[in-house]
């Protein structure tokens, strides 16, 4: 399970990203100034409807899967979807999909 640190550190590189500031984070998600100041810092635990009011506005999706899952996506063991494509699968009937 991620730390309220990890947590805060993607948000952080997600307003990095899109150059979104607190003030502007805070007014956007409905958060008080402080209260998204300190979910940031990442060392205060903080109610679930705050992230998600903060991931919605930053374009991110809070979802919960398997840790099995989870392990695998961090350690880079699921390279390719498992289901192919509509178009992945045309290209390898017709010996192009290589």
């Amino acid at each position: 399970m991620k730390t309220h640190l990890e947590i805060a550190q993607t948000l952080r590189g997600q307003m990095r990203i899109r150059g979104t500031t607190q003030a502007e984070l805070a007014q956007s998600a409905g958060l008080a100034p402080r209260t998204l100041q300190l979910m940031l810092k990442g060392t205060r635990d903080y109610r679930l409807g705050t992230l998600f009011a903060a991931a919605d506005r930053l374009g991110l999706e809070v979802v919960l899967v398997p840790k099995a899952a989870a392990a695998a996506v961090a350690a880079g063991q699921i390279t390719e979807p498992v289901v192919k494509t509509v178009v992945q699968a045309a290209l390898d009937r017709l010996g192009g999909g290589e």
